[in-house]
Order: structure tokens, then C-alpha cells, then sequence
């Protein structure tokens, strides 16, 4: 479709939408961020909160704000109890290329660092659009509590899409900038993470290699 070609066109069509349209669009944007990390979700965020700052809004900031925390909700209850469903699969499948991914004592220590970690862990990742939907994955596997997963989640969203939806409120017709932000603050995440895991790769790789030459 012609709308789709560009996401300024895009915007423009999202913005002459009904209002009860408008809550569907972004509440199904906060679910699809969730499972599809690509989708540009926190853009569309930033602009809920430009359209709840007009004169004569469309959609308020109570629905942009609703719309937000039952999208986003519906993602990581969906990605938490898919997670679920991976490890069982991992641990019943006959395929050999997949049934190598399961290593349970590996898996257990991972396991274990997430769940005495947890708080900082879920809450932290919703500040990137990569970690999130990998950690929503595995609270499922590591078959962390529902209640305290949905708690610190909402905690996360109350965060995050708060700056995102406060910013482009504030910032009116210059919502925009948040983009340029995102663009900057997504590139520095993406090096650190990048960087981080390639030191705990050699690191790992150090430590077998020290273990296996130890007599």
C-alpha cells in the first residue's frame, strides 16, 4: 500500500484516524514491538503522546497511556508463555541440531543468574527494543513467577513509554526529535551490548580452555 512506503506518510495517515481507531493502532504497535523487535513501536509511542497534546485531540492521554500498558501487556504475556513452550519443545524434540541447544546444566546456571537477578534485569530491558523481546522469552523458560514478571513489566512500561509519550507531549510539533534521540541512544545500546558480549565470549572461552589444560 501506498501509506506504507514511508513512515512520514505513514504517520500523516495514522494521525486523520478515529479516535477509538487510533487506540486499536497503538496498543497493537506496543504488541508488536513485543514480538517483533524491527517494528519501529517506540516512535509511534512518542507520537501518541504529540497527538494527545492538541487543541481537539483524537485519542486522550488516559487512552494513549491505556493503549500502551494493554499492548504491551498482551506482548510479554505472549512472548513469556512462548518461552514456556521453547524449553518443553527443546526438551522433547528428536531434531539433533535442535535438541544441541539443550544443554539443561548450561541452561540452569542461566537460569539461575536471571532469577537472582531478575528486577534489574526485566525492568532494564525495556530500555532496548532487542533485550525485551529476548527477556520475555526467557522468564518463560526460566519459568519465573507470571504475577512478579507482569509487576516489574509494568513498572518498565510506567518508565519508559512514560518518557516516550511525556516527551512527545511536551514537545509538541517537534515530537520528532525524540526519533533523533532514539536513533543516537539505539547505537550506543547496540555498540555496548555488542561489546560486552564479545568480552564474556572470550572470557568463557579463556576459562574452558584454562579448565581443560588444568591436569
Amino acid at each position: 500500500m501506498e501509506i506504507f512506503s514511508s513512515i512520514p506518510r505513514f504517520i500523516e495517515f495514522v494521525s486523520g484516524m478515529p479516535g477509538w481507531a487510533l487506540w486499536l493502532f497503538f496498543a497493537f504497535s506496543n504488541f508488536l514491538e513485543n514480538v517483533f523487535p524491527p517494528w519501529p513501536g517506540d516512535s509511534f509511542t512518542a507520537f501518541s503522546g504529540f497527538l494527545a497534546a492538541q487543541t481537539h485531540p483524537a485519542i486522550s492521554l488516559f487512552s494513549v497511556i491505556t493503549a500502551s500498558l494493554t499492548g504491551n501487556w498482551l506482548g510479554a504475556f505472549l512472548m513469556f508463555r512462548f518461552g514456556a513452550r521453547v524449553l518443553q519443545f527443546l526438551k522433547k524434540t528428536k531434531l539433533p541440531f535442535l535438541k544441541a541447544l539443550y544443554e539443561e546444566e548450561s541452561l540452569e546456571k542461566t537460569f539461575h543468574w536471571f532469577r537472582r537477578n531478575s528486577i534489574l534485569v526485566v525492568i532494564l530491558s525495556r530500555f532496548s527494543a532487542g533485550i525485551r523481546f529476548f527477556v520475555s522469552i526467557v522468564a518463560g523458560m526460566a519459568k519465573m513467577n507470571i504475577i512478579q514478571f507482569m509487576f516489574l513489566y509494568t513498572v518498565a512500561i510506567v518508565l519508559w513509554c512514560g518518557l516516550l509519550i511525556g516527551g512527545g507531549f511536551k514537545l509538541g510539533k517537534n515530537w520528532n526529535q525524540i526519533l533523533v534521540i532514539l536513533s543516537v541512544y539505539n547505537k550506543i545500546i547496540t555498540i555496548a551490548i555488542v561489546f560486552f558480549a564479545v568480552v564474556f565470549c572470550i572470557f568463557y572461552y579463556l576459562k574452558k580452555r584454562r579448565t581443560k589444560l588444568t591436569p
